[in-house]
């Protein structure tokens, strides 16, 4: 039984140290160093503990087993939690051959800053409305502009910094 105990208490450490590195990772790649350095701190207990349990005393398959499925485990946890924080900015980009004063309207209604771009694409002329909003909200902006116009071509991206200008919070 301490074998499996010991494949289980690996598997869970992982699962933290994983969870913990993939957001650690997020929040470096939208610059926030504080909270990334203090998630680190955190993450290099935790692999330590993960670490010396598997390589103290004979090694066994369920240490092994437990420490290859928490990595992948803490992998996607951590994609889920971050997700689910849903921290920082969008921009989102409505692409539209015959409604995007429309879209930019309803999207002013609702609150969101639209700014529209005259453009030409494959097919002719098309307005493009650009939207910077917060990744909370991507998904009911989506909604308001199919409301409008349910074939718009919809692009999101990431945004890393703003300054300046105006924006729903």
């Amino acid at each position: 039984m301490e074998p499996i105990l010991a494949g289980l208490y690996v598997f869970f450490m992982r699962l933290m140290d994983m969870s913990l590195d993939t957001i650690r990772l997020l929040f470096m790649m939208r610059g926030r160093k504080l909270l990334a350095g203090l998630i680190g701190a955190t993450q290099a207990a935790v692999f330590i503990l993960a670490v010396s349990a598997v390589l103290s005393g004979p090694l066994n398959v369920f240490t092994v087993v437990g420490y290859a499925l928490g990595f992948g485990a803490g992998v996607v946890v951590g994609m889920f939690a971050e997700e689910r924080m849903a921290l920082g900015y969008a921009m989102l980009r409505a692409y539209s051959p015959s409604s995007g004063r429309e879209i930019a309207l309803a999207l002013r209604q609702a609150g969101y800053a639209a700014t529209e771009i005259e453009a030409r694409g494959k097919d002719g002329r098309m307005t493009v409305v650009n939207a910077v909003v917060a990744r909370r909200d991507v998904l009911a902006v989506r909604r308001i502009v199919d409301s409008v116009d349910a074939s718009t071509f919809i692009t999101v991206d990431e945004e890393r910094a703003l300054h300046g200008g105006f924006f729903r919070r």
